[in-house]
């Protein structure tokens, strides 16, 4: 391994800047590299006082009120019923029973999760992921379980761990990526796990759980719930790899699994910022980089039992890569990924289909739900103005086909666009176009269907939210 892989180094590590808006702001300091044996001491202290907190941590997971709040959680995030067909409602109505009978059978050791049931959703890049819909009893103890597990492992995962863990979130984990950038790291590892959900080898996580849990009630609980099997178009599938995505304790087992990851990198010297699978390690040259590509398969395939996605992983340029939707420049500014871009305009494709046989006021209310959550996730970025006011003359566009294409016919459309203060001739030139998108952008039509018709609508523009938000 070279020397820019191995040894060393001060890092630049994002604390509380914004790399978003400036380049400047409070840098913090991190050391690069630790030395293994130094490892190895704080890795068994930290089992001392991590096993400390877990003795009879089923007692505390089972109380009445870790269940009720674990309830309200649950609650919060809605989802629908598992293979039980029990709602959450139904569930509130007899809350106070149910949380007895669970408090015992945790107590006890009898308590037996369902099978969870399968369910499709599409990718945002296309194909379809499977989620596991537990019952609502079952996500409940979950995440009172979840609850509990937090608190003994968070404090100890990685400094540059951000995703599934509380006040952190992608976007610091983007903001260290600039920071990366800024040292001149501009070559990427670019990593990619393969249905890494589904490959997560049971046994190997529960190795890792017994050296932190003393309880083995949790154990043999946490055993079941990945045993349990998965129903799908009336099958029962048993389990024999993976912890289903669509439970509340699926995000923590996975950040535990990836620790081994992480601490591997930081002993290594490696910079590195890691969202839940998605990871990217930053390195001065490309023969480094290529080089940490070829050992950290070897280590993750062979040690971790996973698997790389090798269509997808690889070596890049930094502004050749998309990081939880963002892309970092040359020079540490951060943008909207060109992949972003595209799904934001799929999705309103969807919106403003003309089958869909909504009002154009609720289309205009759907779209407007797209832009400010889309806004407000890439509020920060380094974005153009000009960039996102394009995009807003193409969405007005796309809306002004969907007004245009409720009328049908040439006459209604001609009386439509009377009725918005457009000439006879012009009117008339405008329903000759044999196609709607031509018609959308046909001049007269653009000025009485323009940015202040829209806004009259109700409509909300990008660059418009972006500028509140940052």
């Amino acid at each position: 391994m070279s020397k820019d892989d191995k040894e060393p180094k001060q890092s630049r590590s994002y604390k509380q800047g914004n790399l978003f808006e400036s380049q400047g702001g409070a840098w913090g300091k991190a050391e690069g590299g630790t030395n293994r044996s130094a490892m190895r001491a704080e890795l068994s202290s930290r089992l001392v006082a991590q096993r400390a907190l877990t003795t009879g941590i089923v007692d505390k997971i089972s109380e009445h009120g870790s269940l009720a709040k674990a309830f309200k959680e649950v609650r919060s995030n809605q989802g629908a019923a598992g293979i039980d067909g029990v709602s959450l409602e139904e569930y509130e109505r007899r809350l106070t029973e149910h949380i007895g009978h669970l408090q015992e059978a945790l107590r006890k050791g009898t308590y037996r999760p369902q099978a969870v049931r399968g369910v499709e959703i599409p990718k945002p890049n296309g194909g379809k992921r499977l989620l596991g819909i537990p019952t609502v009893e079952d996500r409940v103890v979950q995440q009172s379980i979840q609850n509990a597990l937090q608190i003994v492992y968070d404090p100890y995962f990685s400094e540059y761990s951000y995703g599934f863990r509380p006040g952190r979130s992608a976007h610091q984990a983007v903001e260290q990526a600039a920071c990366y950038v800024m040292e001149g790291k501009v070559w990427v590892v670019d990593i990619d796990l393969k249905s890494f959900f589904d490959e997560i080898n049971h046994e190997r996580l529960m190795s890792r759980l017994g050296k932190v849990i003393s309880d083995e009630r949790l154990l043999k609980l946490i055993r079941r719930y990945l045993k349990a099997g998965m129903m799908q178009d009336g099958l029962c599938s048993q389990r024999i790899a993976g912890t289903p995505q669509g439970g509340p304790l699926s995000p923590l087992l996975s950040n535990i699994v990836l620790d081994e990851l992480d601490r591997e990198l930081e002993a290594r010297g490696l910079s590195f910022a890691r969202y839940a699978d998605d990871c990217n390690i930053f390195v001065k040259s490309q023969r480094s980089a290529q080089r940490v590509l070829a050992s950290l398969t070897r280590f993750i395939e062979e040690k971790l039992k996973l698997k790389i996605n090798r269509e997808k992983s690889g070596v890049r340029r930094c502004d050749q890569v998309k990081f939880l939707g963002h892309t970092v420049e040359q020079n540490g500014k951060i943008r909207i990924a060109d992949a972003s871009i595209k799904r934001l305009k799929m999705k309103i494709r969807e919106v403003t289909k003309r089958n869909r046989g909504l009002s154009f006021s609720r289309v205009i209310m759907e779209t407007n739900r797209v832009i400010q959550g889309w806004a407000v996730y890439y509020r920060r970025c380094n974005t153009w103005l000009s960039r996102l006011k394009e995009l807003d003359g193409w969405i007005r566009r796309r809306l002004r086909c969907y007004a245009l294409k409720q009328h049908q016919k040439r006459y209604p459309t001609y009386r439509f666009l009377r009725s918005l203060g457009l000439g006879e001739n012009q009117a008339w030139a405008a329903v000759m176009y044999r196609k709607w998108w031509p018609m959308a952008n046909y001049p007269p039509i653009l000025k009485v269907m323009g940015i202040r018709w829209f806004a009259e609508q109700g409509l909300k523009s990008l660059a418009a939210v972006q500028a509140v938000k940052r």
